[in-house]
This record gives structure tokens, C-alpha cells and sequence, in this order.
């Protein structure tokens, strides 16, 4: 019955079939490994939240390069490790990104590189704050910054992809995305290759500062996309199987009964009969 599956016609269709089932499972794969990478990212984040705090060195390695250059960007477990550190702001260069959302409201986040005692800098993001009057993109009034020694705790961010140009506008920097190998190049000291998100600050921060929230990966919806990829290979040879089946029940002639009992069960038409009136003698 199915040796019409060895004509070159349906060793084509098999090899599409065959194909096409490969690659969904490996774009399932490939779901499967985001999903895994994204449920690690979330881990850390839980743990940082945990851990006690560690010494930026501990997590961070120090730049080595000149002024104006970024250090290497710390392993991918040492990411929201929660550090501590010690410096002076440099409030000559502060960083203002701009678009950032906290609660639904438009707004800037506010980073602040601070000097350390052996001259490189860290960029500490202090918080979020609400534009000035007149719009999402008018500068705001930043509070004052303590003056002299700070301690800072917070968590290892890595840096952000892209970033866009770096303008200084009325003595503060401003950019989209916090590229730290991009910022680097406005500094004049070399800065370390992520930075800290502040969780607390000895003297204590601003409360006009809001915290910036950790927002976890969604991996759920990886996920989603394995199962869903290897559905799809597993309803691909289902309907190969399914179609061949078929034609395999056609070709034996199997279905030829049913389709005479199904004609045999249509009702004979009715051919209408012609009455033809007499005329009265």
C-alpha cells in the first residue's frame, strides 16, 4: 500500500517534511536556551536582594586603561551582585538619561560617577526624578549631593546595549541609555566597565530621588515559544503521516464503498410529468 512513498514526489515531500521539523525544533531549542539564560538573570537578581554586600573589586574588575576609557564588564554571575563602595561624587559630571519610566510617569534617571581613592570612578545611578515643568524633556532640579566622603551599596547593572549620542546640555550630560564604554568617553578618568544601581547611600540620599525597580525577565514567555516550536514539528509529521494515509486508502480503493453508499443513499430525482389538457369535443 505505501510504496508510492518511495517515488521521487513523496521523497520530496518527506524531505520538506523532515526539514521543516528540524528547524522548528531547533528555534525550540534556541527558546529553550533563552529561557534558561533569562531564569538565571532572575536568580541573581533574587539572591542580590539577599546577599550581604561586597566590595565593588570583588565583583567588578578595576579599569586598567587611561582617562576616557571603561574597564572590562564584569562576568555574568557577578551581575546584580550587591556591592558596596566609597568615594566623592563628581558633581561636574552628571549624567541625566532621559524617557525612563518609574510608576507610569516619564521621567530621568539620574547617574553620578563616583571617585574613588585610586582615581578611577564608578557611574552610580541615584535614582529616578520627574521632569521639570514644561514637559517630559525639560531638565529637572536636582537635589544637592552630599559633599565629601559617600559610601554607596547597590547592585552590579550591566551596561546598556546601544546608547545613542552624549550631549551636555546646561553642564549636565545627556543621553537615552546608560553605555557605559560610551559615557566613559566624556569622563575624564577611566570608569569601571558596569554600573551600581543605589539601594542606599552613607549620608543618606535625597528623597526626591526614587529608587529605580529591578524588573525581572519575563522567562515565562520563552518558554511559551519551546512549547509552542516543538508543537508545531510534532503537528508537522502527524500531517505527513495523515496524508499519506490517505492516499494510501485511495490508491487501495477503500474509499470507493462508502463513496457508493453514499450515492446509493441519495434519493432518485423525480422527472415531472407533463399533463397536456384535452379540448372538448
Amino acid at each position: 500500500m505505501y510504496r508510492f512513498l518511495l517515488t521521487p514526489r513523496w521523497l520530496g515531500i518527506l524531505a520538506l517534511t523532515l526539514v521543516a521539523a528540524a528547524v522548528m525544533v531547533l528555534l525550540g531549542n534556541w527558546q529553550l536556551d533563552r529561557y534558561r539564560g533569562r531564569t538565571a538573570i532572575n536568580e541573581r537578581i533574587d539572591a542580590g536582594e539577599r546577599m550581604a554586600p561586597v566590595p565593588l573589586r570583588d565583583a567588578v574588575p578595576a579599569p586598567s586603561g587611561g582617562a576616557g576609557t571603561a574597564g572590562p564588564a564584569p562576568a555574568d554571575d557577578a551581575t546584580w551582585t550587591r556591592v558596596t563602595a566609597t568615594g566623592r561624587y563628581d558633581t561636574a559630571n552628571v549624567v541625566l538619561v532621559r524617557g525612563r519610566t518609574v510608576d507610569n510617569r516619564v521621567g530621568f534617571e539620574v547617574v553620578t560617577p563616583l571617585l574613588l581613592a585610586d582615581g578611577t570612578a564608578v557611574l552610580v545611578d541615584q535614582g529616578w526624578v520627574p521632569p521639570a515643568p514644561g514637559g517630559a524633556m525639560a531638565q529637572p532640579q536636582l537635589p544637592p549631593v552630599p559633599q565629601g566622603e559617600v559610601t554607596v551599596v547597590g547592585r552590579v547593572h550591566p551596561t546598556e546595549s546601544g546608547g545613542g549620542a552624549v550631549d551636555r546640555r546646561a553642564g549636565r550630560l545627556e543621553t537615552r541609555r546608560i553605555a557605559v564604554s560610551r559615557l566613559a568617553g566624556e569622563l575624564p578618568y577611566p570608569v569601571h566597565g558596569a554600573y551600581v544601581l543605589l539601594d542606599e547611600q552613607t549620608p543618606a540620599t535625597d528623597p526626591l530621588f526614587q529608587a529605580v525597580p529591578i524588573g525581572h525577565t519575563n522567562n515565562w514567555q520563552n518558554f511559551g515559544y519551546v512549547v509552542q516550536w516543538w508543537l508545531f514539528a510534532a503537528m508537522t509529521l502527524f500531517g505527513y503521516g495523515w496524508v499519506a494515509r490517505r492516499e494510501a486508502r485511495r490508491m487501495a480503493g477503500l474509499d470507493e464503498p462508502r463513496k457508493s453508499i453514499d450515492r446509493a443513499a441519495e434519493p432518485t430525482p423525480v422527472t415531472p410529468t407533463t399533463v397536456t389538457p384535452t379540448t372538448p369535443a
